[in-house]
C-alpha cells in the first residue's frame, strides 16, 4: 500500500525520482514494470505498478464498447496507458504528452493512494488542497460529508 506525499523535481529530460521509501517495493513486487495513464477526473498522472494495473484492465475489459461513457472511460484510461519501467537510478520517464495534459513544468507532487500514485504539478496540487481543505473548515459541505463518515 503507498501512502505519504512528496515534493519532486522533474529533470530536463522528463524524467521523475521515485522516492527511495517507494523504489524497493516497487522493484521487488513488479520488477519495477509500471503503467503511467491520465486521471479522468483531475489534471494528473495516475502511476499503477504492473500487477495493480492488471486489476484496472480487467475492470476497463468489463465496460461495454455499446455505452458511449463505458466506452470513453476505456478509450482515456487505456488509451494513455503507457508502460514504464524505473531505471538504474529509480527513475520513470514521463511522456511529454501525459507531462503536457498534466501541466507538469519542474516541481510536481507526488501523493501514494493505496494501490497507485497520483502526479500532480505542485503549484495545482496545492491550489486543490487548500480549496478542499477550506470547504471542510467553513462547512459549506465542499468535502467534508465524505470526512464525516470516517472514523478518525
Amino acid at each position: 500500500m503507498f501512502k505519504g506525499f512528496s515534493s519532486i523535481s522533474i529533470d530536463a529530460k522528463g524524467r521523475l525520482a521515485i522516492p527511495a521509501r517507494h523504489r524497493d517495493q516497487l522493484s521487488a513486487n513488479d520488477s519495477g514494470a509500471l503503467v503511467l495513464t491520465l486521471n479522468p477526473w483531475d489534471r494528473c498522472l495516475w502511476l499503477y505498478p504492473a500487477s495493480e494495473w492488471e486489476l484496472i484492465e480487467a475492470k476497463l475489459q468489463g465496460l461495454s464498447d455499446f455505452d458511449r461513457e463505458s466506452r470513453r472511460t476505456k478509450q482515456i484510461i487505456r488509451g494513455y496507458a503507457t508502460d514504464c519501467a524505473l531505471d538504474g537510478q529509480g527513475r520513470v520517464l514521463l511522456p511529454n504528452e501525459l507531462r503536457n495534459f498534466a501541466l507538469l513544468d519542474k516541481r510536481i507532487a507526488f501523493l501514494g493512494q493505496g494501490n497507485k500514485f497520483e502526479i500532480w504539478d505542485e503549484t495545482i496540487w496545492n491550489q486543490q488542497r487548500d480549496n478542499w481543505l477550506e470547504g471542510v473548515h467553513d462547512g459549506d459541505g465542499s468535502g467534508s460529508a465524505v470526512l464525516s463518515t470516517l472514523s478518525l
